[in-house]
């Protein structure tokens, strides 16, 4: 998934399936980089990211990081299967690429798929959650569905309690925010529908 490469809450993403290092050889081999020349840009190792390439060394999350703003792509890009190839994006329970981030942790139900015009994702967030004081705008629309609630939606100005089976669906351009104002965890099904496909609206939804 496409989490804020910058934020220093992210906590852990994990994928059986993904070979990470091919990962991120596959990134910089697309932008005409050397290994040598992203270990100036990063400030890593050669060797450190030789290994890394190779599978013989698991890299850290502020690794990650670093890698992520030298290369310019979220850090969830690291995680993806090469996005384009496949035409069905079938996922067994449990199996799911997912990511978590200080308020909560992401699934994406779209992996292996290139992000055209949806990006489904199950968002689990803790009690007490919110997406700070900052408005969210994006292109697109933007469909909310309620698993288990509740949580709080607010439009333009107007709250939208969704509980278990409610959903919501707005206009991204209108400024909006999510909170969780109960003592237990809700889960949401998120859509988000980006009409630019240089627009990362996960980065604003979980920056914080």
């Amino acid at each position: 998934m496409g989490l804020n490469s910058n934020s220093p809450l992210l906590e852990n993403i994990a994928n059986d399936n993904i070979d990470v290092g091919s990962r991120l050889r596959v990134i910089r081999s697309s932008q005409g980089l050397s290994i040598r020349a992203l270990a100036e840009r990063s400030g890593l190792n050669v060797n450190t990211l030789s290994l890394i390439e190779n599978g013989k060394t698991s890299p850290s999350v502020s690794t990650l990081q670093a890698l992520a703003q030298s290369l310019a792509v979220p850090i969830s890009s690291f995680f993806e299967s090469v996005r384009g190839q496949q035409k069905i994006a079938y996922q067994k329970h449990g199996k799911r690429p997912h990511a978590a981030f200080f308020h909560g942790s992401i699934q994406d139900l779209g992996a292996g798929m290139a992000r055209l015009g949806a990006e489904p994702l199950i968002v689990t967030l803790k009690a007490g959650a919110d997406s700070g004081k900052t408005p969210i705008v994006h292109t697109g629309r933007e469909f909310v569905y309620c698993l288990d609630g509740p949580a709080e939606y607010l439009v333009d100005g107007t709250a939208y309690l969704l509980e278990s089976g409610d959903s919501l669906l707005f206009e991204a351009y209108l400024p909006h925010r999510w909170r969780n104002l109960s003592e237990q965890q809700s889960r949401l099904l998120l859509v988000l529908c980006p009409t630019d496909e240089r627009d990362q609206p996960q980065e604003r939804h979980f920056a914080r």
